[in-house]
């Protein structure tokens, strides 16, 4: 395939392309992948289809002198910034703050291809070398990082990103909107009231008036002083996160205000099915060439069907990134990209994962649309399923034997995590679509292991989790049993375990590991709880204290044993 079907990444590139000028040069700390599973990817297709002319500089050298950000010159417009798939920091240590070894979104899986806090390093580069040019940073990083948050890998609690990056502007959640929205802003010369800008973050020297439609949270300088004044914010800010439209948040740091503009509401159907229409080739850059990207390799021939997740977990970003609510392609949309597999390189015709955040939530939502407008829950799931959520398979289930008609596919695998409290309970199936669907899961789309997340066995464990009771997943495993038993099967439930979680205790790992329903089962998915921005197990982590009560909470610190609470299990 010619680079010209590529988006730019070099000056010999973007001058055959005849270009005397780029609107939006666009710096990512991954490889450069034409996919619409990678974030700057998706964004320079959309500018692209906007009209814009865009580069891409893919993990440059922020070591030497600084050639990789001088390369393409200044754009017309702005710089865009992002950390790529990954928070920098997550990607480049353990639970236990060891360096990685890999890096899985580099060619040949190396590490030390980017900064740590990319995002902040590579927007200081940028305003330094290009004062007036405006830079605007997005992607998970950011994302999760623009407002206050505890910062495991400093053990403190930092102010937004704007402040340390000196960037301009910060695009939050999924920024397709977005993006073209302060594209269009900047262009016309930033006339435009910046309040008037959906899902944007920006740094004001003058405090906001009070307003029904914003939400003033406690300043930075009171949560370093007050660990509760930290725990409101994080309440009151998922509260508007968790609504489908939140209000605008405002946030003192010292002198200035970062203002949290209020969200678009979720793309809709036809919005999704654009996003998946851009001319992507599916491919790493011809830069690549011969090498091996782990992250490529792992999602090359998946496809992703949706967006958001409705199930609250505490230690989990993808609602705080995503959305609660929703978003879902087309069949159409997502049965022609099947099709267009067989074009691909090496596909043998088997899907490796057809899903999203949670596989099994495409095509729901709630039976009354009014009633979802105004609720501002967690969780459609916990602690028991809202009366108004759809939790009907069938949608999936005509998806799945659409997919399976496609000429060319032999399978389709869920790679992707499930969640089993949608079609079950203590008592068994919920509906008449539940056990056809767990049926089809596991005889049709698994390929000979059911990965699934109980996380803990114990109550109080799980209470902090925001997960159902472990008896629900004994109950799937007895039907596991059953029908691989009836199928005459060797097929494997493997459950997912968290250790050293808020409020887990090395007795509570110890009981976790004597559970006699676990006895026999695969037992190596066993993850050393990390705090991550934005979550509300973070802020349990940091504060040491339940966000809902206030009370105190055991907290686990000591990496030592965190190891060994992870280690009981393994030992088993």
């Amino acid at each position: 395939m010619e680079i010209g079907s590529f988006i730019p990444t070099t000056k010999k590139e973007v001058d055959a392309l005849g270009w005397d000028y780029i609107d939006i040069i666009l710096f990512t700390g991954d490889a450069y992948i034409d996919h619409p599973s990678f974030g700057a990817a998706v964004i320079a297709r959309v500018l692209e289809d906007k009209g814009y002319r865009v580069a891409i500089v893919p993990q440059p050298n922020w070591r030497d002198d600084l050639r990789d950000f001088k390369k393409l010159g200044r754009p017309r417009l702005f710089f865009g910034v992002t950390s790529g798939a990954m928070d920098s920091m997550v990607n480049h240590y353990t639970a236990a703050k060891r360096l990685r070894s890999n890096d899985a979104y580099t060619p040949n899986g190396a590490p030390n291809m980017r900064p740590d806090y990319a995002v902040k390093v590579y927007s200081n580069i940028l305003k330094d070398l290009y004062p007036d040019t405006p830079v605007v940073i997005g992607g998970i990083e950011a994302s999760l990082r623009r407002l206050a948050h505890y910062d495991y890998w400093q053990d403190k609690l930092l102010p937004s990103i704007l402040i340390d990056s000196k960037a301009d502007y910060l695009i939050y959640g999924m920024g397709e909107k977005a993006i073209v929205s302060i594209a269009e802003f900047i262009r016309g010369g930033e006339k435009r009231d910046k309040n008037s800008l959906n899902q944007i973050a920006w740094i004001s020297k003058e405090k906001p008036e009070q307003s029904p439609d914003r939400v003033f949270l406690h300043s930075y300088e009171t949560c370093l002083k007050n660990k509760k004044a930290f725990v409101e914010n994080f309440n009151a800010i998922e509260v508007e996160a968790n609504r489908m439209q939140g209000k605008q948040i405002i946030e003192q740091v010292g002198k200035v205000y970062v203002c949290v503009n209020k969200p678009y509401l979720p793309s809709t159907q036809k919005e999704m099915d654009y996003i998946w229409s851009l001319p992507y080739t599916k491919l790493p850059h011809p830069r690549y060439k011969g090498k091996h990207i782990p992250a490529y390799e792992m999602i090359k021939f998946s496809i992703n069907t949706h967006r958001g997740c409705f199930g609250g977990c505490s230690f989990c970003t993808i609602a705080a990134h995503q959305g609660k609510h929703i978003q879902n392609r087309s069949e159409e949309s997502i049965i022609a990209e099947i099709e267009k597999l067989n074009e691909l390189p090496g596909f043998a015709g088997n899907i490796s994962d057809l899903g999203a955040p949670t596989a099994n939530m495409y095509g729901m939502a709630g039976k009354d649309a009014s009633i979802c407008e105004k609720c501002f829950r967690k969780s459609c799931l916990y602690p028991k399923m809202c009366s108004n959520l759809n939790n009907s398979h069938r949608r999936l289930l005509k998806l799945y034997e659409r997919v399976a008609s496609v000429k060319g596919i032999k399978h389709a695998y869920i790679g992707s995590g499930i969640r089993y409290d949608l079609f079950l309970d203590e008592k068994g199936f919920l509906d008449s679509s539940s056990k056809p669907y767990f049926n089809e899961l596991v005889l049709k789309h698994t390929s000979g292991r059911l990965k699934v997340a109980p996380e803990h066995t114990q109550s109080n464990v799980l209470k902090q989790m925001n997960k159902p009771s472990f008896t629900l997943f004994e109950r799937l495993k007895r039907e596991f049993d059953r029908l691989v038993r009836e199928n005459k099967l060797k097929y494997q439930i493997v459950p997912y375990f968290i250790s050293s979680h808020p409020g887990c205790t090395l007795k509570d790992m110890e009981l976790l590991s004597k559970n006699k329903s676990l006895k026999g089962v695969y037992m190596d998915q066993v993850q050393d709880f990390t705090p991550t921005p934005m979550t509300k197990s973070s802020v349990s982590y940091y504060s040491e204290m339940d966000p809902k009560t206030f009370e105190p909470l055991f907290v686990e610190k000591n990496i030592t044993k965190k190891r060994e609470q992870k280690s009981y299990l393994l030992m088993k």
